[in-house]
């Protein structure tokens, strides 16, 4: 009976060491995960300012080809304005070449 005993106390040892080296191994994998993920959230974080930098970007160069837009608008205003002048002279020049 005695054999039995120490038997049942070695397996119980055996068993013992088994689950603590399995719990410390869950452990370790929880800790390297919970890391994981806070790397992952600081990625998440940077992604969205970046987000947010071209966002802003974007309006700003949509305000820029619109300032743009309204620059070309003008200098073909004065372009037609200064042919229309030009023409003008040009009749005024004629006419009185032809006198």
């Amino acid at each position: 009976m005695n054999h039995k005993v120490q038997t049942a106390a070695k397996a119980t040892a055996v068993t013992l060491a088994l689950v603590i080296l399995s719990g410390c191994a869950a452990n370790g994998r929880i800790d390297a995960l919970e890391e994981k993920v806070s790397l992952l959230e600081q990625e998440v974080a940077a992604a969205k300012s970046s987000a947010a930098s071209a966002a802003a970007a974007q309006r700003t160069a949509e305000s820029a080809r619109a300032s743009a837009d309204a620059a070309l608008k003008a200098a073909n205003d004065s372009q037609a304005c200064c042919d229309a002048t030009n023409e003008k002279i040009d009749r005024m020049f004629q006419r009185s070449q032809s006198k």
